[in-house]
């Protein structure tokens, strides 16, 4: 579980870019073959019949790589406006919240959080 911190958010884009290239290749060949659309037309030719799986996994794995994108940058965006506080009050009523969050994310961000309560006298 240590390493899926570390390694959440390329894994979710790399999983995001493949799905949508797996997706279009399916909707190419499928309905745009007529088309000689340049890249896209060669990509799903190269797959021939496994366009039609391709489209199911495209269809899977896009949003649950946009989901997992998502998620990290909503919650490393919040965690960046919480620690540049300088009021101790603030970061005291939020520590259980940002603790619980740094969990899920990169240890860089957990020593962001640490360093910052040492500064402010929290610990």
């Amino acid at each position: 579980m240590r390493v899926w911190r570390e390694i959440r958010f390329p894994v979710s884009l790399l999983s995001l870019i493949i799905g949508i290239l797996f997706f279009l290749s399916g909707i190419v060949w499928l309905f745009l073959k007529k088309y000689n659309i340049p890249l896209l037309t060669d990509l799903s030719n190269c797959f021939k019949e496994w366009n039609y799986y391709l489209l199911i996994i495209g269809l899977i794995l896009s949003p649950i790589g946009g989901w997992y994108s998502y998620d990290y940058i909503k919650k490393r965006r919040y965690l960046i406006e919480e620690i540049k506080t300088g009021r101790k009050s603030e970061l005291a009523r939020k520590r259980g919240e940002l603790e619980k969050l740094v969990k899920s994310m990169p240890r860089k961000y957990e020593e962001m959080l640490r360093n910052k309560e040492e500064e402010l006298g929290l610990r």
